[in-house]
């Protein structure tokens, strides 16, 4: 299954709740209502924000640390000498900066979990 942009909008409109500004002092008897949810357009402006931040540290050169998430590195590569796998002609790639990520213990720990279950 592919996530797309959508589905974490959608995941984020579900998980924040905003609390409501309230006028009255009187506790609520259902406290639930006392919180409203993310509108979606909000939710992908919030999306959309996080993704644009990410993109601009990585454009400067930084690195993106996201905690228990992973890490995205820009590594530089130089010019090379290639080939082109469909005619075996001899050409030049470019000197270029790649975008790596590394995967934090917690989630490699998560990941695995997962797959120890299903051998046994």
């Amino acid at each position: 299954m592919t996530l797309t942009k959508a589905d974490i909008v959608k995941s984020v409109r579900d998980k924040i709740k905003l609390k409501k500004a309230r006028s009255d002092e009187q506790p609520l008897l259902f406290p639930e209502l006392a919180y409203e949810r993310l509108s979606s357009k909000r939710a992908a402006q919030l999306v959309d924000t996080m993704f644009e931040i990410i993109k601009k540290n990585l454009e400067k050169g930084d690195s993106v640390l996201i905690h228990r998430f992973g890490k995205f590195k820009v590594k530089f590569k130089w010019a090379r000498k290639g080939r082109n796998p469909r005619t075996g002609e001899s050409i030049i790639l470019d000197t270029r900066r790649i975008v790596t990520f590394h995967c934090s213990p917690k989630l490699k720990e998560k990941i695995n979990k997962g797959l120890a279950a299903r051998s046994k």
